[in-house]
């Protein structure tokens, strides 16, 4: 069952589907088309991965044994509500959307998660990802479980609920630390100083929580209860009231945090 190979239609052209779809190519599976509303894209990903491109439901192929959505959120349920395959196994790629908004489609419908940040610029090792499935029976899940497993060494069953848990922690870990890089790029560029300067300390801290709790690892002038420090940085800050907002909401987390944990 493991080396099974499946054919796949990928509905969306993005960033999910590029990474996803090279992966499902390399593990020897056939993807028989991808479908997008937009004809460059479509037809972009479909040379990329010896396939079909179509920029219409109507015109799915039918021929496929799994659809895969891989298309934003606002686009999962009117995609679901159109397409057309006669019960065969449909997914949604989403950490947010409940599955059951696929249960329109097929009987056989669940959820292929891939924890992970995508950018077509950036190259993925798809076995380190993990991916979290859930489905609505048995002879579903047993199909995606053996998928996932052809690509991924890491597969995790969940339910909606908890996806939807690991989603907004992986906003937290993820796409808020981003932001607070971009915040740190901007405050250093706007006093002529090279965002590089912190790319040890990111590396650090990032190699830090890899065997540890974050809990642990935490460090700081709000770690340490440095009143001195902290209104000198929000002083810094004063003619940025958002930066100084998040300083201080971050700061003051730190140190509510950091008594939980003594």
């Amino acid at each position: 069952m493991a080396d099974k190979k499946y054919k796949i239609v990928f509905i969306g052209a993005g960033n999910v589907a590029t990474h996803l779809g090279l992966a499902l190519l390399k593990s020897k599976h056939t993807i028989v088309q991808v479908c997008s509303l937009h004809d460059s894209s479509s037809k972009e990903l479909a040379k990329l991965l010896n396939s079909k491109s179509s920029t219409s439901i109507e015109d799915i192929d039918d021929s496929a044994d799994i659809y895969i959505i891989a298309t934003n959120d606002d686009t999962i349920t009117k995609v679901a509500r159109n397409i057309k395959i006669n019960n065969k196994i449909i997914v949604h790629t989403s950490g947010s959307i409940d599955m059951k908004v696929l249960q329109k489609a097929s009987i056989n419908y669940g959820v292929f998660y891939p924890l992970q940040t995508f950018s077509k610029a950036s190259k993925i090792d798809f076995y380190k990802v993990p991916v979290c499935i859930e489905a609505s029976n048995d002879k579903t899940f047993d199909a995606i479980n053996t998928l996932a497993k052809s690509i991924s060494n890491t597969i995790v069953k969940i339910d909606s609920k908890q996806r939807k848990t690991i989603h907004l922690a992986a906003v937290f870990a993820n796409n808020f630390t981003n932001h607070l890089y971009t915040i740190a790029e901007d405050i250093l560029i706007k006093n002529d100083l090279p965002f590089d300067i912190l790319k040890p300390l990111i590396e650090e801290t990032n190699n830090k929580i890899k065997n540890n709790s974050p809990a642990k690892m935490q460090t700081g002038p709000a770690m340490r209860g440095d009143i001195k420090t902290m209104k000198a940085h929000k002083q810094l800050l004063s003619k940025n009231k958002d930066y100084q907002q998040v300083y201080k909401l971050l700061s003051k987390s730190i140190i509510k945090s950091t008594k939980n944990n003594k």
